[in-house]
Order: C-alpha cells, then structure tokens, then sequence
C-alpha cells in the first residue's frame, strides 16, 4: 500500500490492516528502486501521512533499522511517535535491497538479536508490536533460517515475515517451524507462488501482505491513459476508465472540508457580532 489516498481507499472497501511499504514508497514517492537508497526521514514522512489519513492499523516497513543499534533506537521511537501499529525490521546488511532481488545479503543472527532488543528498548511499555523480518531463506538452508526466526521469537519479536519462500512446500512448512503469527508476502512475479490469502490462512499465516498490487494497477492504468492522451490528443478513448470527478472529490472528503470551513466562518461571525 502506497500513499494516503489509497489508505483512504482501502479502508474503505473495508481492509483492517495497512502495510506501508518501503519498496513501494521509494518507488511512487521518490521514483527510486528498492535498494536501500531512501532513510529514516523519507520513510517517516510518507508513513505519517498514510497513518493521518486513515483510521486503519499501519505496519511501518523500517528496513533495517538505518544503521546499528542506537539508530534502530531513534528509528522505532519516531515511528512510534507518528502512530504506528508495528515496526517491520529485517536482518538483511545495510543497505538492503527488495527480497525478491538477487544479490541480498544477511548479518549474523547475534546482530539482528541486538537490533530486536534496541527495538524492544524503544517501544518501552507500549503496545507497538515488532515484526520480525528475515531475508536468510535464500542464503541458508531452510531449517538454518527457520532456526533463526526462532531466536528472533525468543529474543521478543511478536510476529515474524520469512521473505521470499520459492516452493509450496516452503509456504506449507514455515508455519509448523515458527512459534509466532506469521506474515507472508505475496508479490506477482516474485520468487513466491501467489496463494489465495484464504488458503494462506489454512496453513497458519495471518497477515498477507499484497504491498506491490495498487501501485502496479495504478501505474498500468495511468500508462494507458497516458498512452492514448499522447497518441489521440485528448481523453475520449479512455474517459471511461478514469475515476468520476465526484467520487475523487469524496475520496478526500471535499464535502467534509467545505462544511468545517462553514463552520469555521460562522462561529466568527457570531464571535464578531457579540463583539459589537
């Protein structure tokens, strides 16, 4: 999920939970690719406005914390304080790079276990919860990896991400290896076969994460219309597939603004009239 407007969006299809990607958002917000490129400052920034916009849960994806321990400190603590539900953070090097690249890279398990408790140190007696992320089934063998987010468990996670499951197999017995909820990532063209998120739940899973989906609807759609637009001159071939004006001006509750707005000028009026 990318951006407030499509918070808004699915919340109102009716969606519980929002994930705001990292890929996603340095991708649309910053026209960059996932490799670490973007920090702690363009993430939060995007991430605040998504949780502003909508009543809706917010997984914030940190990376890997953007840098070593105390960094991972400052890092939740921020994000806690814009609002989050969760923290997502990985035990790829940094910088990292988008699970579904080649190329990725793990620190050891003590190093992410350090990252975990910074990230437990931070969010004190609050409810924030902590996902952990880990990148080491495409570097390991699968029971190495699966070891590790076991300790990840043990050392305070609350849910853990296994990213990049290549097999069905893999999807069917990570749930049976880890004591926790667990998140799957389902990214079309990835390296992870594409399940149907109430067969997910079948074997275990309970958050399934579709973070690349609205952005690549949304960029095939504006490059047709985009497309037509340069071919034709004008709109009249795709008219038909553009949002209608009314329903763009209810998305970002123009209706509700213009009222508070009302509202705001007569209680000035009447503050002025009592006043003369």
């Amino acid at each position: 999920m990318v951006g407030p407007l499509y918070a808004r969006m699915a919340e109102e299809i009716g969606f519980r939970v929002l994930f705001a990607t990292g890929a996603g958002i340095a991708n649309e917000a910053y026209g960059l690719p996932d490799l670490g490129v973007i920090g702690l400052r363009e993430m939060l920034d995007v991430t605040t406005r998504i949780v502003r916009s909508s009543s809706l849960p917010v997984i914030a994806d940190i990376d890997t914390g953007y840098g070593g321990t105390l960094n991972v400190v400052h890092t939740v603590r921020e994000f806690a304080l814009a609002g989050v539900a969760a923290v997502q953070i990985e035990d790829q090097t940094h910088p990292k790079r988008c699970g579904h690249f080649a190329g990725k890279q793990v620190v050891s398990t003590g190093e992410m276990l350090e990252r975990l408790a910074a990230a437990d140190e931070a969010r004190g007696g609050s409810d924030l919860v902590i996902l952990a992320r880990t990148d080491a089934l495409a570097l390991e063998d699968f029971d190495s990896a699966m070891e590790r987010v076991r300790r990840y468990v043990a050392a305070g996670a609350d849910a853990v991400f296994v990213e990049a499951p290549t097999t069905m197999e893999e999807l069917r017995r990570i749930p049976g290896e880890v004591p926790a909820p667990l998140v799957v990532n389902m990214v079309e063209g990835g390296r992870t076969p594409i399940v149907p998120t109430a067969e997910l739940n079948e074997m275990g899973y309970r958050i399934a994460l579709y973070a690349n989906s609205a952005l690549r609807s949304a960029m095939a759609a504006t490059r047709k219309v985009l497309e037509s637009l340069h071919a034709t001159g004008g709109t009249a071939e795709v008219v038909d597939q553009l949002v209608p004006w009314a329903d763009r001006q209810a998305a970002v509750d123009l209706e509700g603004w213009l009222a508070l707005d009302d509202e705001i000028s007569s209680r000035a009026s009447g503050f002025a009239a009592s006043g003369s």
